[in-house]
């Protein structure tokens, strides 16, 4: 990759030769010595000059690359962390990374796949025996080279005898390739959970996955903690070492010397791998590419709690059966939970002002549904991007007058004629978009949305929030974006359009940042409370920051909100407001801010059983019961609460008495929603199938055939129906887009 203009020609004194890759932190480059020896330069973003608390970090790394300069890592030839804008110059491995060969070549066998698994080892064994703990082993961080594996970036490793900061009380790492103890207790690992990550990176390296993936970074990161990992692909010699090093206490597990006497007593021939993973990937697709780029940094651990088993060496039928279990009851939770975000967080949402605001709180992103048509129009259907089986369903859009923005998908943002579907831009994400985040918003003049590193990028960048001019899609400006929202809103949302401003969280998930949204330029930025993680709410147009402590963020489980009025000249927070049990934003009705309270059965969301109105003024909190516990997706619009079953079963709730309206059987399964239109409200799946209900007794006024192939009965996404007018954009599986007039609904059967 060439260099581009801004670059520099040269790092302390180093000439630069070619870009090799930017990520969150910082862009590599490809430089020579004097010598004409290449080397690797990271240069930290300019950004991050500032931030003493980044600082420290990037010393730590270029301690520990230093300790552990041997035969199986990248050697540092020379740094500087206290420069104006720090850098460090490794020795340049020429080679593939693991993840890129898998991705080309499929899963490796026989005598290649045990050269690699005793050079990973010897690599951890000198790592460790220097007093250094990785943290970070994955097949990003693998480069194979024609002398071997070698290990790169120790951006988040550490010493042993060294202090682990503790300002921002995150996790880093990422699940599918993380130990139990790094999940639930990160600040004590130690190199025993560098075995754990060679034992899941050697069941990749053999199969193509994970023995810990599925569908949402949640649950692998549940199944890594509680469940026994899938090694049936995995060939029988290699297995037996394997196994050990997936036990869910580091004492159960082989130090790397003595993991490397297993692995040398290994037969010379392995035997072939291969088959089918549980969905019918082929062995040579990967599927941790969900999770991998996006949990490089902060990440969202799993739950900790003494309730669940735990399983591992020893443990009997029992603690497996009850694990088995638990983990059928924390899926769908993990999907309400996700899904709470459409509501609160999606784009649809956000569109109206705020988290499922009614069309009277009018907000920056969405057209006020009217009776006209675009001008021009006639149904159409388009395909974003080919979606594919490999393409998560995550595309979504806003309006604005003609003009629709969508993003998700491998998309950062598309705009599309609603006349007819043409595109007029496209900015595309390399990497798979993490799921429940979609896109920020517009304003007049600007688009903002995720994009996500690709999978063989070097330092395993984060999500960014890119601003891309409305007009001519040319790319603004982009920041790295925190990744904690989830746990404390139930949204995966961490960036949020307010007027012509766009706040952010940043990427350390240790405070607000506020930029002008079309020029970047930052108007503030406000660190979070002591202790505790935060994410931007809207109250119609007051800006709100719902807060948890580290401790119940760290453990997924979220029983006090505290949430904090914001100034959105200044970013000034205001006196903490308390809400009790766990609570779900949804949207505003009579200025007050609603907020559902989630029932639990023990570390487990069982439905939705109460409401809580906040009054942001007079910081005046108000809760009522509902008739009974309400399981499904739920929404808002027009100032009442929806919770749509996965059966098609919908309920209409008043936020502020809690009393049921009325309810409804539908049918679509598995619908999201609602979206409000002229005089109707409007639920969809993931099939494309619309229905059209009457928000006075939630008539079925119209249905629609299903358009695409879709999961039916599912339950939490966002928001599919963006109304522009009197016609309705619906998007459907495989990143597909549909659009009809609203009076005219495709005739079902």
């Amino acid at each position: 990759m060439s260099l581009r203009g801004g670059d520099p020609a040269e790092i302390g004194g180093y000439p630069l030769e070619a870009r090799l890759g930017s990520g969150g932190m910082g862009t590599v480059f490809l430089a020579r010595t004097s010598s004409g020896r290449p080397v690797a330069i990271k240069l930290i973003h300019q950004q991050f000059a500032g931030d003493d608390e980044f600082r420290i970090r990037f010393r730590q790394e270029v301690a520990a690359a230093r300790r552990v300069s041997g035969a199986f890592t990248a050697a540092v030839v020379d740094a500087a962390p206290d420069a104006e804008q720090p850098w460090m110059a490794t020795t340049y491995i020429e080679g593939h990374t693991l993840a890129q060969h898998i991705a080309a070549e499929g899963p490796l066998n026989g005598a290649e796949l045990r050269r690699l698994a005793i050079g990973l080892a010897e690599a951890l064994r000198d790592i460790h025996r220097v007093g250094v703990v990785h943290r970070d082993l994955k097949p990003s961080n693998v480069v194979l080279s024609p002398e071997g594996p070698r290990v790169i970036d120790f951006g988040i490793s550490r010493a042993v005898d060294q202090q682990t900061l503790t300002m921002t009380g995150r996790v880093i790492g990422t699940p599918p390739f993380m130990s139990p103890e790094q999940l639930q207790a990160p600040r004590g690992v130690g190199p025993r959970s560098d075995v754990f990550s060679l034992g899941t990176l050697l069941v990749y390296a053999a199969t193509g996955h994970g023995p810990f993936d599925a569908d949402s970074p949640y649950i692998t990161a549940y199944q890594v903690v509680h469940d026994e990992p899938s090694l049936d692909a995995v060939p029988a010699a290699l297995r037996v070492v394997v196994e050990p090093c997936l036990a869910k206490e580091p004492e159960g597990r082989p130090s790397a010397d003595e993991l490397l006497v297993l692995l040398r007593d290994l037969p010379t021939d392995l035997g072939e791998t291969g088959g089918t993973d549980a969905n019918g990937a082929g062995a040579g697709r990967t599927r941790d590419m969900i999770t991998q780029h996006h949990f490089a940094t902060p990440a969202t651990p799993a739950p900790n709690s003494p309730a669940i088993a735990r399983t591992g060496p020893g443990t009997g039928n029992t603690a497996t059966s009850v694990g088995r279990r638990l983990r059928r009851r924390w899926r769908p939770v993990l999907a309400a939970a996700v899904a709470v975000a459409a509501i609160g967080g999606g784009v649809a949402a956000l569109a109206a002002g705020g988290f499922g605001a009614s069309r009277g709180d009018k907000g920056n992103d969405v057209a006020e549904p009217g009776l006209a048509l675009p001008e021009g129009f006639g149904p159409w259907r388009k395909t974003v991007l080919g979606g594919s089986e490999d393409t998560p369903d995550e595309l979504r859009c806003v309006a604005r007058g003609d003009a629709l923005f969508c993003g998700g998908g491998g998309v950062v943002a598309t705009r599309i004629r609603a006349s007819d579907g043409s595109r007029v831009w496209t900015a595309k994400s390399p990497g798979v978009p993490v799921q429940g985040m979609h896109l920020v918003g517009a304003t007049d003049d600007t688009v903002l949305g995720y994009r996500f590193a690709a999978q063989d990028a070097p330092q395993g960048p984060p999500s960014e929030v890119v601003a891309i001019d409305a007009g001519n899609g040319r790319e603004l400006w982009s920041v790295p974006s925190g990744a904690q929202s989830q746990a404390v809103t139930g949204r995966t949302q961490d960036a949020m359009v307010v007027g012509s401003a766009v706040v952010t969280v940043d990427a350390y998930n240790s405070r607000f940042e506020a930029r002008d949204a079309h020029s970047g330029r930052v108007a503030w930025k406000t660190p979070f409370p002591a202790g505790t993680q935060c994410a931007p709410v809207l109250a119609g147009a007051q800006l709100l920051a719902m807060c948890a402590t580290n401790e119940e963020v760290d453990d997924l489980a979220v029983w006090h909100s505290t949430l904090y009025t914001v100034d959105r000249a200044s970013g000034a927070l205001g006196r903490p407001i308390a809400v009790d049990g766990p609570a779900v934003p949804m949207g505003v009705a009579d200025g007050r801010l609603v907020l559902l309270q989630g029932h639990m059965e023990g570390t487990a969301l069982a439905g939705y059983d109460g409401v809580a109105r906040v009054d942001p003024a007079s910081r005046k909190v108000t809760y009522s019961r509902l008739p009974e516990t309400y399981s499904g997706t739920p929404g808002m619009a027009d100032g009442t609460l929806y919770v749509s079953g996965r059966t098609g079963l919908v309920t209409a709730l008043d936020p502020a008495t809690g009393r049921k309206k009325w309810s409804r059987q539908m049918g679509v399964e598995g619908a999201s929603g609602p979206v409000a239109g002229a005089d109707a409200l409007y639920f969809s799946s993931a099939t494309g199938r619309v229905v059209a209900l009457s928000p006075h007794d939630g008539k079925a006024l119209w249905t629609t055939d299903p358009q695409a192939d879709g999961l039916t009965g599912e339950e939490g996404a966002s928001p599919r129906v963006t109304v522009v007018g009197r016609a309705l954009v619906v998007a459907a599986a495989k990143n597909t887009l549909f659009a009809f007039d609203a009076q005219n609904p495709p005739k079902a059967g």
